[in-house]
């Protein structure tokens, strides 16, 4: 393991934000997290990726960075393969890696922001597609008593960008690796969400491949997210709200242009929206504001705070609340 003392998070996290921790520790493998634990207890803080996290302090105390790479056919017949990945390996990158091995499954994921290890956790989701559709296993260690675990699909409790690692079992274990089921033939296209579809006309592709699916997202977020390498973000800050469908028709009445789509439990409503129609689309405030092209996403120009990113989140939740009676929730993790 690697030991960095007092060292900035700010290259660690997308958002950009300029904290420090007192110890920062690297684990390259399950055996290195395991270790860890045993001699030191839980860390302060398990880093993955640091796409989905907002720090608004100094970490005091071990940040334990997850490192942990691979990437791993654990089964193939003719019709699918599993692969076996390690909680460091960047989620895009496996994306475009599938895809070069005629793989299909994640390419309405592409380009989203983080880890496979962070994934699970969130229940990634874009484009009709969420990780549930696609994970076999979740494998890592608990913190106490510190031993291995794994967990099948239904273990994982998934809900919307939620799991039982957000709930029963937060703040109680780390993922170390992860498997995914991707299919090699008669690839399960989802292309009827979103402006899918109108980009692939655009491109005038009638018989579009998991390749197009994936160049087609990526086009899309391109033009409405800003890239982290370039304005800090963590892609969605809030969680589309659902609500019950007595709720839904109350607001559909009063503004008869809001999206809407039906889900288990109720309706969900485009927070982006919402937002939008608040009024805080491309509201700046400091160097934290909210972009211009997406108002779900907040962004940092250069050297907000994280106190000053959230309580921008606050104010936006307040007012859309006051103005809708739609309360709003952050989807990322407030440090």
């Amino acid at each position: 393991m690697i030991v960095q003392i007092n060292k900035s998070l700010k290259t660690l996290n997308t958002f950009g934000i300029d904290q420090q921790a007192e110890r920062l520790i690297w684990a390259h493998s399950t055996n290195e997290v395991l270790d860890y634990l045993k001699h030191h207890g839980a860390p302060t803080l398990v880093l993955g990726g640091g796409s989905n996290m907002l720090l608004t302090k100094d970490v005091q105390g071990d940040v334990l960075k997850i490192d942990i790479h691979g990437r791993e056919v654990v089964f193939e017949n003719e019709e699918e393969v599993h692969i076996r990945l390690g909680a460091g390996e960047n989620w895009h990158e496996v994306v475009l890696w599938t895809l070069s091995q005629g793989l299909g499954g994640m390419e309405n994921l592409s380009l989203i922001p983080g880890n496979c290890g962070t994934a699970p956790v969130q229940n990634i989701g874009a484009y009709g597609v969420e990780l549930k559709d696609l994970l076999i296993r979740v494998e890592g260690v608990q913190l106490d008593p510190a031993q291995t675990f794994e967990l099948d699909n239904a273990g994982c409790e998934f809900g919307y960008r939620d799991s039982i690692f957000k709930n029963a079992w937060k703040g109680k274990a780390i993922i170390t690796h992860i498997t995914v089921a991707l299919t090699k033939v008669n690839h399960r296209l989802n292309m009827d969400y979103g402006a899918i579809k109108s980009e692939l006309e655009k491109a005038e592709i009638d018989a579009p491949t998991p390749r197009d699916i994936s160049n087609a997202v990526v086009k899309i977020r391109q033009s409405k997210l800003p890239d982290p390498a370039v304005l800090g973000n963590s892609g969605s800050f809030f969680k589309n709200p659902v609500v019950s469908s007595d709720i839904a028709q109350q607001l559909l009445e009063r503004y008869t242009d809001m999206p809407t789509y039906d889900v288990s439990g109720g309706v969900k409503l485009a927070a982006g929206w919402l937002i939008e129609q608040a009024g805080w689309k491309g509201f700046r405030r400091g160097d934290a504001g909210v972009h211009e092209k997406q108002a779900l996403v907040l962004v940092n120009y250069g050297d907000a705070s994280g106190d000053e990113v959230l309580t921008l989140a606050h104010d936006i939740i307040d007012d859309v609340a006051k103005k809708y009676g739609v309360q709003l929730q952050a989807e990322v993790n407030l440090i």
